[in-house]
């Protein structure tokens, strides 16, 4: 089992930044079997979509194309924590962003196995 705690969510003006935060425990974190990681988020009347993704090591990210270029996922093994920095916000960015791990990394959500409850980042126009 694992569990995922988000946390830095919150209110930015467009063109902003924020870092968000996922703290993982449970399963050792850092060992050869542990999980790959995304970050996903759902806004009010639309499907939780991708976000992007970290591998176990960290040496393999990937994102999606609205994001990328203004994104960064990183992750610190000896914390238990993965991270999504968050530069030149847009107001299409408001959602509530979850952070997810998955046995193989990959960008659909129904392959990851584990969620955490999701924190709200909301972009000011």
């Amino acid at each position: 089992q694992v569990q995922l705690v988000e946390s830095g969510g919150g209110l930015v003006q467009a063109g902003g930044s924020l870092r968000l935060s996922c703290a993982a425990s449970g399963r050792t974190f850092g060992s050869y079997n542990s999980y790959n990681m995304g970050w996903f988020r759902q806004a009010p009347g639309k499907e939780r979509e991708f976000v992007a993704t970290i591998s176990w090591r960290g040496s393999i990210t990937n994102y999606a194309d609205s994001v990328k270029g203004r994104f960064t996922i990183s992750r610190d093994n000896a914390k238990n924590t993965v991270y999504l920095q968050m530069n030149s916000l847009k107001p299409e960015d408001s959602a509530v962003y979850y952070c997810a791990a998955t046995g193989k990394i990959n960008d659909r959500r129904n392959e990851y196995d584990y969620w955490g409850q999701g924190t709200q980042v909301t972009v000011s126009s």
